[in-house]
This record gives structure tokens, sequence and C-alpha cells, in this order.
């Protein structure tokens, strides 16, 4: 089977060739606009013409997604934008197939497609807008929003314990795996062509900010005076290092037991550090962790990379060995062997 990228296209685009003419319905100030922009910007990299990209979203601000890009787009329903994306890869696996989704529309109705799309590994790419909140219906809590959250639907506070999309994707047996920040610009778009670029699906998780009702959620990973004390951004084959001086890093300790080390106090070097490898599930899941303990950096870059057949590789084959292999006797299929007579 060939690649999605075999109809490369021999004009050169820019970003504007991949804006729509459709008037932008987001709030202002709204992440979603960082997003856009990135993936607008991206696409042009890729080679691909416009006719062999398709975005397919639910339902959700980030779910607007299709009407802003100069590509064929499909507005589905909630939850269901990858059940259906994945029909369009099985069906034109030719086809460059993108979906937008939110925590809401991805995690909580769409569960259930998120985790078995990861699994069966069909090619196409998830963009996850992670806001910790339900946007469009005007702030209830979310499958993401953190525990105790007071929200329009949790006045007192949400008694609920968040979903960890990172660690949810591994668990499902996701083969790619990464998060951004929507204001690191350079790193989104790094992101979203790495994603492209992995044969089978990918999962990006954005920290997307709400500005209306759940702004500066993701504050201190975005401010000047902050970030760099609390974003760990991986690099293959790279130590885990951090810190506004890079006087910071991740060791283990006592096995797979991570802790946060100074590399200042004269007892850790950065030989000590414990190196990044895309392609170790076990750390990945380690890394995963961090976000949900505080005094450890928020990781965001590419946690697993991994080959693995992609579902439409091996259905096309399977069909191929049906067509030429022996005929079925549907009679003998339908009544088989496990019937009892009583």
């Amino acid at each position: 089977m060939s690649e999605p990228n075999i109809n490369i296209n021999p004009q050169i685009y820019t970003a504007k060739d991949f804006a729509s003419d459709q008037y932008i319905r987001w709030c202002p100030g709204c992440g979603d606009f960082s997003i856009l922009a990135q993936v607008q910007r991206t696409l042009p990299q890729t080679g691909l013409k416009k006719e062999n990209i398709v975005f397919i979203a639910g339902i959700g601000c980030s779910s607007r997604f299709p009407y802003y890009m100069n590509t064929y787009g499909y507005h589905t329903i909630h939850g269901r934008a990858l059940a259906i994306a994945s029909g369009v890869k099985c069906a034109n696996p030719n086809l460059s197939v993108w979906v937008s989704t939110g925590d809401g529309d991805c995690l909580s109705i769409g569960g259930n497609h998120f985790i078995h799309t990861l699994r069966r590994n069909v090619g196409i790419n998830i963009l996850l807008f992670n806001n910790k909140i339900y946007g469009l219906t005007k702030g209830q809590y979310s499958p993401t929003s953190d525990h105790g959250q007071i929200t329009k639907s949790s006045p007192s506070g949400t008694i609920e314990y968040p979903v960890n999309p990172i660690s949810l994707a591994l668990g499902a047996g996701g083969t790619f795996i990464a998060r951004a920040i929507d204001r690191d610009q350079k790193h989104i778009q790094e992101m979203i062509l790495r994603a492209y670029q992995h044969s089978g699906t990918s999962f990006l998780e954005v920290f997307q900010n709400c500005v209306i009702f759940n702004d500066g959620a993701y504050l201190q990973y975005t401010e000047k005076d902050t970030k760099d004390d609390t974003v760990l951004v991986l690099e293959n084959g790279k130590p885990l290092v951090y810190g506004s001086k890079k006087d910071k890093g991740i060791k283990l300790q006592d096995g797979w037991k991570p802790v946060v080390v100074d590399l200042s106090d004269g007892k850790n070097s950065i030989n000590d550090l414990l190196i990044h490898d895309e392609t170790s599930r076990e750390l990945a899941f380690i890394l995963s962790d961090f976000s949900e303990n505080p005094g450890f950096p928020m990781p965001v870059g590419v946690f697993l990379a991994r080959k693995r057949n992609t579902y439409e590789v091996d259905m096309e084959e399977q069909i191929k060995k049906a067509i030429s292999g022996k005929k079925v006797d549907f009679d003998e299929l339908l009544v088989g062997n496990s019937t009892w007579e009583i």
C-alpha cells in the first residue's frame, strides 16, 4: 500500500493557501487561533496537495476547525469523529486524515472510539485541544478538569479525578504520543510535522487556553517568568534537563522511581540524568505521570514513537488474500459446528 504522501504537490503552498474564506467564530484570545495558524503553517512542509487532505471533527469549539481549513472537511457528531475518520482512511488510504477534537468530545462521549482507534493503529492524525473545560456549552467540567475545580456544573467543586490523556493513550497501545502548548508556536509546528510523518495513529495533545471559561489553566507553563522552571522539553537521546539556568534534571533511583535533582548542588551532574528514549513505553508511562505529581515539571514533546503495521494495510492484505484464496461457503459459515439439539 502506498503512503499518504504519494500525491506530491508540484506547487509550493503557503499558510494562506490553507486558510478558508470562513469567518472564524472563536472568542478573541482563544488558544484555538494559535493551533489553527500552526497547522496552516506546517502543512505546506508536507508537500501534499490540498485535495488529498481531510479534516474531520465532532462537536465543540475545536470541532469548527474543518470550516477554517481550505481542504476537504467533515463536521460529524459528538464523540464520533474518530469512527468517521477511521472509515475515511480505510476507504481511501492515500488521504492524509486529520481529526480536531476537544477533551470533552474525545475523552467523554468519544472515549471508547479514542481507545480503539489507538489500539487498531489506523493511519490518522489526532489533534486533541485540551482546555480542561466544556467551552461550547458554556463552562461545565470536562473529563480533564482538575479535582475540586469549580465550574457551572460543579459549583462546589468536581469530586471526579481527571483523565490523563497521555497515560490513556499509552495504555490503549498508541504508537505515536506527544504533547505541545498552544503558545509555543515553533514547538507545535515541530510536533504537527512529526505527527504527520508517523505511520499509524498519531496523537498530539495540545494544552489550549479557554480565555472565557477556564482562563489561565496553563499559565505557569506559558509565562516567561515560570515556564522554564515548570516545563520539561523532551528530546530523543538527550538528558532530561530543564530550568531557567538548566540546573534541574530527572534521574531514576531505587529502580524506576523518578526524582528531581539540583545540578548546582555539587552532588549531581548531567551525566547522572535519565536519557530520553522515544521507543521506551516504560519511560513514557513514567513521564506521563509527572502531570499528577506536584514538584515535577510538565513534559512536552514526543513521549513515544514506535513502528507497527497500520490497520488499513493489514485490512487490504486480508482482502487480497480473501479474493485470491478459497471461496467461502456461507451456509457452512452460518451453520458452523456450534449447534446443539435439545
